[in-house]
């Protein structure tokens, strides 16, 4: 079995039980139910961008299918972006979305505008209870080789659209806070 960049193992618990585990500046990017955009945007004074990795029709992963309630061979959208704060990137997203839900939807034009800019500027947006996972960095490399000591991940429904947003927190982000935290 390959893992790729996004790949991670079957260990998303609630978030709520992942709180012990973590340290109270964590759990304020973590936890937090608002948009991971204006969060990153508010926390540095570099630029924010978005570098898309990769976009289009695939397969749902064994995970993403049981948190969407979807058959593991129905087609969805994905898009992998890293978010980036100046040069250096923060957070790896994985997106995914049923195809048959995305009639109207605009997120196959966004290019390298967050998801989370547009989503959260929609009336209606709903955000699912937030599951966390704890070090996925032997299944998660990303494509800039580094680790990750958090993920998490929500499914956002707009009307009919269900979007499983998977974020992972970067070993970059892990050293700033660290530096921050003393």
């Amino acid at each position: 079995m390959t893992h790729d960049r996004f790949s991670a193992g079957p260990h998303w618990l609630p978030a709520a039980a992942q709180r012990p585990r973590m340290s109270a500046a964590w759990w304020r990017w973590v936890a937090s139910r608002g948009s991971l955009t204006a969060q990153l945007r508010a926390a540095s004074t570099q630029p924010f961008g978005v570098r898309l990795l990769a976009q289009g029709i695939s397969r749902p992963r064994h995970t993403e299918a049981r948190a969407l309630g979807l058959d593991p061979r129905a087609r969805i959208w994905r898009r992998e972006v890293m978010l980036m704060l100046g040069d250096t990137p923060w957070v790896a997203a994985r997106s995914v979305a049923p195809l048959a839900s995305l009639h109207g939807a605009r997120l196959q034009s966004l290019g390298t505008r967050s998801l989370g800019s547009w989503l959260f500027r929609q009336p209606g947006l709903e955000r699912g209870p937030i599951e966390i996972i704890r070090s996925p960095a032997p299944t998660l490399v990303t494509a800039f080789g580094r680790a990750t000591p958090w993920g998490r991940r929500s499914v956002l429904r707009l009307g009919h659209t269900a979007i499983l947003v998977q974020e992972f927190f970067l070993d970059a982000m892990d050293a700033d806070l660290a530096l921050s935290s003393r």
